[in-house]
């Protein structure tokens, strides 16, 4: 969502007005999750996504119209029915929440824009927390409060106890980015986003495997760095999208670059010796995710070594090895699939199982189906 926020602020230098529509909440299957983003400008441009199709477009026509109105913010729901999924080519039987932010003068949105984006492009973290909807308290929708990685705060929600709920999401979620709903018993909504630095791939081995999933990771979106102890194998020409490319010996790679929690390290080497090292140079890192390329057999040779080390239990514990998910890969390209899958999951907060429906969903679609055609 960077690049929108670069547009809102942008928009607001300019001296034109916009507004800012955010996901904050879904319920069942739908295009778009939490923390997605549209801007719609007064000359009806735009830029972000909502999901597209009907959704999106309701959601910019009620932007254009508040900009048109000189109306406030709003919270909006919007069921995805049948009828609509069906003419948009959507799933069905989800529910989005949003929430329509006028922007019009700078101070509207600066200096907070200028601080998110400077948390996007390399700086501190911070979580900005927004009461999206406050039926029983109208004064409160669209107070902000901002939190820095310092502990210093910026702004109000208009109640203590708030503030307080707020603070301890924000502190938990700013450093991998991610994003929470708060819900209080007087029905006052509280939409929480952490900002930082993309997601980052630490690619410790600049093999085959180690190419195959740097490049998988590039192609998600990924920032890549990218060790290795020979330069025939870590060098621009090899990885021209990498952040940066370091060669180094395996045990001492971690000193040269600055991991912070939003990253994730992938060991794969050319052999259980420069494992070993690397592994043990990757847990004294603050990564989200590492993960050990090898057999269980190999896995279990170092994890020893490392407990002989002095490493605890619980710090291997922590250990993604064998690395990925278990769908059948043999060959490099198969292998970054199932790696960056798991790194995926393991961020995104999914389970790795599969996503066909049962039968009852079939039976359901076959009686549906029955029963029109006895009619």
């Amino acid at each position: 969502m960077k690049e929108v926020i670069r547009g809102a602020v942008e928009t607001l230098r300019d001296g034109r007005p916009c507004v800012l529509a955010t996901v904050v909440r879904t319920k069942g299957s739908t295009p778009q999750k939490a923390g997605a983003m549209l801007l719609v400008r007064d000359d009806g441009s735009g830029m972000g996504t909502l999901g597209g199709g009907c959704v999106e477009g309701d959601i910019w026509f009620a932007a254009k119209e508040m900009l048109r109105q000189e109306s406030g913010p709003e919270f909006k729901d919007y069921y995805l029915n049948e009828d609509i999924a069906a003419r948009d080519g959507l799933v069905c039987g989800g529910t989005m929440y949003f929430y329509l932010e006028p922007l019009r003068r700078l101070d509207d949105f600066l200096p907070l824009g200028d601080e998110i984006l400077e948390a996007y492009d390399g700086g501190e973290p911070v979580s900005l927390a927004t009461v999206v909807n406050s039926p029983r308290h109208p004064e409160r929708l669209g107070a902000k409060l901002l939190l820095r990685a310092d502990g210093t705060v910026s702004g109000t929600l208009g109640a203590e106890a708030l503030d307080e709920s707020a603070l301890e999401t924000a502190r938990r979620i700013a450093d991998i980015g991610n994003t929470e709903s708060i819900s209080t018993d007087d029905g006052t909504e509280i939409f929480v986003e952490g900002f930082t630095t993309p997601p980052t791939l630490v690619m410790v081995g600049g093999g085959h495997v180690g190419k195959a999933t740097a490049d998988l990771a590039h192609l998600l979106g990924y920032r890549v760095y990218l060790v290795d102890d020979r330069p025939e194998f870590a060098n621009e020409a090899r990885f021209p999208y990498a952040e940066q490319v370091v060669v180094t010996p395996y045990d001492q790679w971690s000193d040269h670059l600055s991991i912070n929690v939003n990253s994730f390290l992938v060991v794969a080497t050319r052999g259980h010796r420069f494992d070993d090292m690397a592994l043990e140079s990757a847990l004294k890192t603050r990564a989200r995710y590492i993960g050990l390329l090898g057999s269980r057999r190999k896995t279990l040779m170092i994890y020893r070594r490392l407990m002989e080390q002095g490493v605890a239990k619980e710090r291997i514990r922590e250990v993604y090895a064998p690395v990925g998910l278990n769908i059948g890969a043999l060959t490099p390209e198969e292998l970054a699939v199932s790696i960056m899958s798991e790194i995926i999951m393991v961020r995104r907060g999914g389970d790795g199982g599969q996503m066909q429906m049962g039968d009852w969903y079939l039976d359901r679609a076959a009686s549906i189906v029955e029963r029109a055609v006895e009619v």
